[in-house]
């Protein structure tokens, strides 16, 4: 039996996982981030990991990585820190070469949850597949025939880096976890009384997980939140499909576990951004892969690096 290593470096949690041929995941491995510790903490935990718990137990053929930020796919070198400190110009793939002795293969997290989506998951009956990650940030990556697009460096498919108007706001801004945590933290301090502000207390952080169960309840404030944020996702993803057309969109991510209500007004809005020429526009679904998206990826990679 012949088993991959699949790893994800995020800006709160890390992932390994080991998978078998069929890229069925036999061991699960995951910590949260110290952001204190910075990127050295991470690389400690990844290589005491590897070291103790999987390279002598499982012998893998190769490593795959999903990088949280832009990224050298090609020589699997950071190019930019976004979210832990000393990152930046650090040599990954190098780096776990020497540790484990055999092939590695880094992609930024998004191209590699998009490779999972698209061949294991919600995407896999689809020639070309388009996949949005709504979560601290906002993401994308395009896989045609299986194979993911690459453009010129640094990256490519960066859906929430494309300008929302010329004020300089971008779809990030208006629709990744962190701006939904923003408007319901603003409905809260302005409607103490409402539901949402009942469930959200003062917890600080990552409010969006309240929506849910405050438009379940009826809260008013919570369905327009909702409303706005998924109207504005289904502008971005009409620049995709002039853009691109592909078969499906795949939306991702912790905002996506909101589920068919976010889905489903993305779904009634996207029509009146396309022109007559594209309607009705592709397919739109949920991520299948939860938690294991980007982890599946990186077994992908890891999975073709060891064929090359």
């Amino acid at each position: 039996m012949r088993y991959y290593t699949g790893i994800e470096i995020g800006g709160t949690k890390l992932q390994l996982i080991v998978g078998d041929e069929q890229l069925n995941i036999v061991e699960h491995f995951r910590f949260d981030v110290d952001r204190e510790k910075g990127a050295a903490g991470i690389r400690e935990q990844i290589e005491s990991t590897l070291k103790n718990e999987i390279l002598e137990k499982y012998r893998p053929v190769s490593i795959g990585v999903g990088y949280g930020g832009p990224i050298d796919h090609i020589t699997g070198k950071v190019r930019v820190s976004h979210h832990i400190g000393g990152w930046s110009g650090f040599e990954l793939s190098l780096w776990l070469q020497n540790i484990s002795g055999i092939p590695v293969k880094v992609d930024n997290d998004a191209n590699t949850a998009s490779l999972g989506e698209a061949i294991k998951g919600a995407g896999q009956f689809y020639d070309k597949v388009f996949y949005v990650t709504l979560g601290s940030g906002m993401g994308g990556g395009f896989v045609i025939g299986k194979e993911l697009f690459h453009g010129n460096k640094p990256g490519e498919s960066e859906i929430g880096l494309v300008m929302f108007d010329k004020s300089g706001a971008n779809f990030e801004s208006r629709c990744c976890g962190w701006a939904v945590d923003a408007k319901v933290r603003q409905y809260v301090a302005d409607h103490p009384e409402t539901t949402l502000a009942q469930l959200a207390g003062t917890s600080g952080k990552s409010e969006a997980q309240f929506l849910l169960p405050a438009i379940q309840q009826g809260d008013v404030g919570a369905i327009q939140i909702l409303e706005s944020t998924a109207d504005d996702l289904a502008f971005g993803l009409s620049h995709v499909v002039h853009l691109f057309n592909p078969e499906i969109m795949i939306i991702g991510g912790g905002l996506s576990l909101i589920g068919d209500p976010l889905l489903e007004i993305v779904k009634k809005h996207i029509g009146k951004y396309l022109t007559k020429a594209f309607q009705p526009g592709p397919e739109i679904k949920l991520a299948s892969l939860g938690e294991d998206v980007v982890g599946i990826g990186a077994l992908l990679l890891a999975k073709a690096a060891s064929e090359k």
